[in-house]
């Protein structure tokens, strides 16, 4: 038996932590089969990866229990694997019609929830995978997923910042305070230098938000320049940065290591007003704050920095396994998808290299 301070790990080592607990309250709402599928995909898996695969599948009993005339006085633990080979393609249809608008217990209400193209297609993947997995093991020889078609999801206009729009955001985060008055001037004027690097930081390197709040101080190197991040999977990479990123980093450090953190919190690179880790929510909404009012037509989210920076980076190398590379994709397609669309530039332009007659 190891025992383990808790305050004393990782981010990322108590996220896992929190996540193995979090899935194994969210199992027992599940029917008790359902372990076996997610005992065999955890080496291959995060354990957020399951608790979402978790919540999918669940909501496809629930479905059952709620519309299925089969299963409609069936509690969740009367379920049993041979279930599955009962149901029928056309019942997955209608599962997937369901899916578009249900709603789901919470707490002492019931909230309505709405599925788009992205959201059907990962809830009936992760349907699909709970199938495979117990006919490869001939538990069942019907695999009734087969023979639905996947949503198809098409394919959406990249949201990026431009140039001139990269410049203004960051000069309103530096003078947003001319405008505000009272409190929100305290505020501002407490979280400018902090909300500065941070913003710098996703824009000059194009990590996840989840990267960025798991970063501790020790990740920060300013030798080489570069930051050490754990990426999906648990990998760790160094990411380098630029002047700019240098100097909101230092800036920010200069204010922070001034700061006693909140226990649990004191390796933490970046902390909320609250002197605790931030999370992923809070950055987020912070950074939909300042850019709404910069580029009130464009919905930028942390991600959206990410794919300028990535959009920037292509433009200036050509080099899409860089970006791919740089950007932590495991798949050089995905990069591709999101960034090579930007050759449209130079094919706009081969246009009129060519000339038909001479002027």
């Amino acid at each position: 038996m190891i025992s383990m301070d808790y305050n004393n790990l990782t981010y990322h080592e108590q996220n896992n932590i929190d996540n193995t607990l979090r899935l194994r309250e969210v199992l027992k709402t599940l029917p008790k089969f359902a372990g076996e599928y997610f005992r065999a995909i955890e080496p291959t898996t995060s354990a957020r990866t399951r608790i979402s695969y978790a919540y999918d599948i669940r909501v496809f009993f629930r479905f059952l229990i709620e519309n299925n005339p089969v299963y409609r006085d069936y509690d969740m633990d009367q379920f049993k694997v041979s279930d599955l080979e009962r149901i029928e393609p056309m019942d997955l249809e209608e599962y997937e019609e369901y899916l578009k608008v249900y709603k789901e217990e919470k707490e002492e209400s019931r909230q309505i929830i709405t599925n788009g193209e992205k959201g059907l297609a990962r809830k009936m993947s992760a349907l699909r995978s709970f199938y495979r997995y117990f006919q490869r093991r001939q538990v069942i020889e019907k695999n009734p997923t087969l023979l639905v078609d996947m949503p198809k999801i098409h394919e959406k206009t990249i949201i990026r910042l431009d140039t001139d729009e990269i410049a203004s955001l960051l000069d309103h985060v530096e003078n947003r305070g001319q405008t505000l008055k009272g409190q929100a001037l305290a505020y501002y004027e407490k979280t400018k230098v902090r909300d500065l690097a941070i913003i710098t930081l996703l824009l000059g390197t194009g990590i996840r938000v989840s990267e960025m709040v798991g970063l501790d101080l020790t990740d920060v190197d300013f030798k080489n320049d570069g930051i050490t991040v754990t990426r999906k999977g648990g990998n760790q990479m160094v990411v380098y940065f630029g002047d700019e990123v240098e100097w909101a980093l230092r800036d920010y450090l200069a204010e922070r290591n001034a700061i006693d953190a909140a226990p649990g919190s004191e390796n933490a690179l970046f902390l909320s007003s609250r002197k605790s880790r931030m999370g992923v929510q809070a950055v987020e909404n912070m950074v939909k704050k300042y850019a709404r009012e910069v580029t009130p037509n464009k919905k930028i989210t942390p991600h959206k920095l990410r794919s300028s920076y990535g959009t920037a980076l292509y433009k200036e190398t050509g080099d899409i396994y860089l970006v791919a590379d740089v950007l932590g994709h495991k798949d050089v397609n995905t990069t591709k998808k999101h960034y090579a669309a930007i050759d449209d530039d130079r094919r706009r332009k081969a246009a009129n290299v060519v000339k038909l007659r001479e002027p």
